[in-house]
């Protein structure tokens, strides 16, 4: 029983021996490995600090054959050496096991068996990434130029360069609202009817302004094309004619924003067509259209400007002296109603640029002989002690009771409120809006800033100081068209239902009808 103890004790020996051989070998192949991968990654950073910086986007590119040549070659070669090596290793250590253990394999030879295939499998996985990762690369090398660079992608690319290089960080979002409305301009097709082509351009040329008259113009552009709008074919009325008026309202929008008024008026005009029957003939919707912007003229702004005329001219006294800021057709028609009536008052223009609409008020008012007189608004605070009253026109009232006018109004009833003088808005409950402003950042129309250049138009060949303020890079000009005046800068709000304070308008939108 002595005897084959002492016999197994040598094979034991034997055994270990071979299982430290073949985890020897295994270390060779994975030092190897590494070391491969090593070379083949500072190959890789080679060709990266060659590559130059920077490429442009638009270059068709010559690659460098030569290069790549070299480089698979040195690939292949050490991809070939790792096979080499791991196959003899495999072949020694199975000629070893064979020729110790005929009879069969232990476990720890085929465990160590295994990790060296384990290891020249990595080996040639991580040669196979480095190639593709040097392919990849190449075209980081230096190229021969064939091709210039795009000349249409460069020129939009400058063209925003150069509109963004003069920009207020402040009113950015208002600046990418107008890129974006210009780069999607509708095209103008079969599709839109001519009135509404013309009055786009009438609205971008500021031939056409105020809320009221945009309003009307836009109702009067419409009501022409349903005159002359005819079905599609094989679909309906109704639907053809929302689908046009929106592509036309698009159009519209894109050669200046809509104001409140202008989007109160269309929400009517679409709730009022689909409530229209199904059976109702095309004739009858055309003149029932027709008749409901007729309608809408006459309730919304005619008559809703009578009575706030009715209201205002109660609250003139003999000697007065109003103060007004701008053109409002609104203040102008209770002025001259007023001066009719026999009331002794006096107005007082304040304008402001770069429209200098107060010209125009000032114009009409003397043309009906009431005596004026006209300021710029930065001398507001000269004449403001003299003043009984401020009127003041209004482009929409907010539903947090802020008032959304021109520029220039909320300086106006400020300095009106550091005075302790009244300031009355006439504005029509079409113009109430549901949004909620604290400010004219979030939300406002953008103009160009040329417009605030002043142009001299007296024959003077002196040149403004802001002629050349482009070629200036820390000089931007910013033209925004409205403002928001807070509610405790109002004394009122004067409307056609009654005269409210300013928190009080959402009184006025929840008894508004819901379609208006």
């Amino acid at each position: 029983m002595s005897l084959p103890k002492s016999n197994e004790k040598p094979n034991l020996s034997q055994k270990t021996r071979e299982e430290i051989k073949a985890e020897r070998e295994a270390k060779k192949t994975a030092k190897a490995a590494a070391k491969a991968a090593k070379i083949n990654n500072d190959k890789i950073d080679d060709v990266k600090n060659v590559g130059p910086a920077n490429l442009a986007d638009c270059k068709i590119l010559k690659k460098d054959t030569q290069a790549n040549v070299a480089v698979d070659t040195t690939i292949s070669s050490l991809t070939n050496a790792l096979k080499e090596n791991a196959i003899q290793s495999l072949n020694v250590q199975n000629s070893v096991s064979e020729s110790k253990n005929e009879g069969g394999k232990s476990k720890a030879q085929l465990r160590a068996e295994r990790r060296v295939k384990q290891e020249a499998q990595r080996a040639v996985k991580q040669q196979q990434l480095a190639k593709d990762n040097i392919k990849s690369e190449e075209s980081l090398k230096p190229h021969i130029e064939t091709v210039s660079e795009c000349p249409v992608k460069k020129s939009v690319v400058n063209n925003a360069v150069r509109e963004n290089a003069h920009t207020v960080n402040l009113f950015k979002h208002l600046y990418q609202e107008r890129e974006r409305s210009l780069f999607n301009i509708a095209t103008v097709n079969s599709n839109i009817h001519p009135a509404i082509v013309r009055l786009g351009v009438q609205y971008a040329n500021k031939v056409i302004v105020g809320s009221n008259a945009r309003c009307v113009a836009l109702l009067a552009a419409v009501k022409q094309m349903i005159q002359d709008f005819e079905k599609p074919i094989h679909e309906d009325f109704i639907r053809g004619l929302e689908a046009n008026l929106k592509e036309s309202l698009k159009y519209l929008c894109h050669c200046r924003p809509l104001g409140v008024s202008m989007h109160n008026a269309m929400r009517h005009l679409t709730w009022q067509m689909t409530q229209f029957s199904s059976t109702l003939s095309d004739e009858k919707a055309k003149s029932k259209l027709q008749g409901m912007i007729d309608t809408y003229i006459s309730e919304q702004i005619q008559l809703a400007d009578k009575a706030i005329s009715l209201t205002i001219q109660s609250k003139i006294s003999n000697g007065n002296v109003i103060l007004t800021y701008g053109y409002s057709s609104l203040i102008h028609k209770i002025l001259v109603e007023a001066h009719s009536a026999g009331k002794q008052f006096r107005v007082v223009v304040v304008d402001g640029r770069p429209w200098l609409e107060g010209k125009e008020q000032l114009r009409r008012l003397a043309k009906h002989g009431i005596e004026c007189s006209y300021i710029l608004i930065n001398a507001l605070s000269f004449i403001m002690p003299e003043v009984s009253k401020v009127f003041l026109g209004a482009h929409a009232i907010l539903a947090n009771g802020a008032v959304m006018s021109r520029v220039g109004t909320a300086q106006v009833a400020l300095m009106a409120k550091a005075f302790n003088v009244p300031v009355l808005v006439a504005c029509e409950t079409h113009k109430s809006s549901e949004r909620v402003q604290t400010d004219s950042i979030v939300h406002n129309e953008l103009g160009n800033a040329d417009d605030l250049v002043n142009h001299q138009s007296n024959g003077n060949s002196k040149k403004s100081l802001l002629s050349n303020w482009r070629t200036k890079k820390s000089l931007n000009l910013l033209n925004i068209t409205y403002d928001v005046t807070p509610a405790d800068l109002v004394t009122a709000v004067v409307t056609e239902l009654a005269i409210l304070p300013c928190t009080s308008v959402p009184v006025i939108l929840r008894i508004k009808p819901s379609e208006v």
